[in-house]
């Protein structure tokens, strides 16, 4: 235990729940997790929620999973040190978040219509095309932040589950981000399954999720490079995985992206936003039993594996044949989505 004792007293310090597994069991709990009934020498297996798969074959990143706590679902994201894994679970309120939230619904609805009425504006008023592209991309990207901001504080992004076919829903996604990116100077290389694959998903939350994942890879890839994409699947689990050619994640940060707002304040680089769009990858990652990663696994670059369980219909298809209300509100969710990495020629007359 002693090799152990300076990890286990920063567990200690944190004040979100924490704890600490070595071969599958709890070998540490911080006083936070304590409220939550957890104990040393618990199995963490039989806590798990989603992710039991992905844990098992867990070598190295971040990993962000669900555990089932006293009837509770609660996320947690999970580092690898040497041969011991310390599990930070999320708050279990977070009032700023939610009064951000409710700030950005009213935001959401007043930048709506300050985009309609700039999309009826010619370049002449504006002086020149550039000015009007500026604009347009500004005005997405604020849509982008008010948006992330308002559903992150919800427990659950899920519209309501139909039966799919992702194989079509992921090509479709990855078909549009294509158009887009090449835009920007960066490919994107997609690889998809030849074969059906029925579930049960939110497809506007799986596309969310995609796009944010697909936005960092973007920023991070110089021009000319190539994010490399595919789908696969391995008996009931189907896995989307997003790997890009830049630096990769340091160390310094990797245990904090799934976590709202612990970004570091001296990080000067304005590809660091607030987080919020990892929030969505987890919470798309947890609507539909799955998992998220964030690992480097060639030594150079990041790859981020997006996890779903397939699940078949049991009968009962929610919302089908029911009109959903846009989550954009009408506007090209890909221009949304990716405003933070494509170039200005693209909003000169984005609808």
């Amino acid at each position: 235990m002693e090799e152990h004792s300076d990890r286990i007293a920063l567990v200690e310090l944190m004040l979100r729940p924490a704890f600490c597994v070595k071969n599958y069991t709890m070998i540490h709990v911080n006083r936070a997790a304590e409220s939550l009934l957890l104990t040393a020498g618990m199995d963490v297996r039989e806590l798990l929620l989603t992710g039991k798969e992905e844990y098992a074959a867990f070598s190295g990143g971040c990993l962000y999973l669900t555990l089932q706590l006293s009837g509770t679902q609660m996320g947690a994201s999970v580092v690898r040190v040497e041969d011991m894994d310390i599990f930070l679970l999320d708050d279990e309120e977070d009032a700023q978040l939610k009064i951000l939230g409710l700030a950005a619904q009213q935001l959401r609805d007043a930048l709506s219509n300050v985009m309609i009425a700039a999309n009826h504006l010619s370049p002449a008023a504006l002086s020149d095309a550039e000015n009007t592209a500026r604009l347009n991309r500004g005005l997405h990207q604020m849509l982008r932040l008010v948006s992330n901001m308002s559903d992150a504080g919800r427990a659950n992004l899920s519209h309501g589950l139909e039966l799919r076919n992702l194989v079509d829903v992921f090509s479709e996604i990855m078909e549009k981000a294509q158009s887009l990116t090449e835009k920007a100077g960066v490919s994107i290389s997609y690889e998809g399954l030849p074969e059906e694959v029925c579930s049960m998903a939110d497809a506007d939350l799986l596309e969310r999720a995609v796009f944010n994942i697909l936005s960092n890879a973007v920023k991070y890839t110089p021009p000319g490079g190539t994010i490399r994409a595919s789908l696969s699947r391995a008996g009931r689990i189907l896995r989307f995985s997003v790997e890009d050619s830049g630096p990769g994640i340091s160390e310094t940060i990797i245990g904090s992206v799934f976590s709202r707002y612990r970004r570091s304040a001296g990080i000067e680089d304005g590809r660091f936003g607030l987080g919020l769009g990892m929030v969505i990858v987890r919470s798309a990652a947890a609507a539909h039993g799955g998992t998220v990663l964030i690992d480097q696994p060639q030594g150079s670059g990041a790859r981020v594996t997006l996890t779903i369980a397939i699940r078949p219909s049991d009968g009962t298809i929610l919302r089908s044949g029911i009109l959903r209300p846009d989550y954009m509100g009408g506007w090209d969710h890909g221009l949304v989505e990716l405003s933070d990495c494509l170039p200005l020629e693209v909003y000169e007359k984005p609808n």
